[in-house]
């Protein structure tokens, strides 16, 4: 896994539903999975280590925050071109679209997860 700056632009009715209307801002400082990738065979003999390094990273990114480092989201580029089903295992781990980063001709999808959500995990 790689993990670097980022940024996420949400539009007004993402940051409406996110109660986030009122920040006169439309983009917002994010950690991007840069790149995430399990060995064949270390998947089938630890199950579930893609979800625990997605934990990682959300750890890593509120480290971040308490340092005084500003991060609202994660951020990844779901690769559908090698993947097309890889989209439901991000959104099993909390993310959801990018309105204004998808169009039908790219062959990634972008996603994002708000690491202020209280999870139990």
């Amino acid at each position: 896994m790689s993990l670097v700056a980022d940024s996420v632009q949400l539009s007004k009715s993402e940051k409406e539903l996110m109660d986030l209307g009122i920040i006169p801002f439309s983009t917002f400082p994010a950690i991007k999975i840069g790149k995430l990738a399990v060995d064949k065979s270390t998947k089938e003999r630890f199950y579930g280590i893609g979800s625990l390094m997605i934990r990682l990273a959300r750890g890593f990114t509120s480290n971040l925050n308490d340092n005084g480092i500003a991060c609202r989201f994660l951020t990844i580029d779901a690769d559908v071109e090698h993947n097309p089903n890889v989209t439901e295992f991000y959104e099993k781990n909390g993310f959801v679209l990018n309105e204004r980063f998808n169009s039908k001709k790219r062959v990634t999808v972008s996603m994002r997860k708000d690491i202020f959500i209280d999870e139990t995990e």
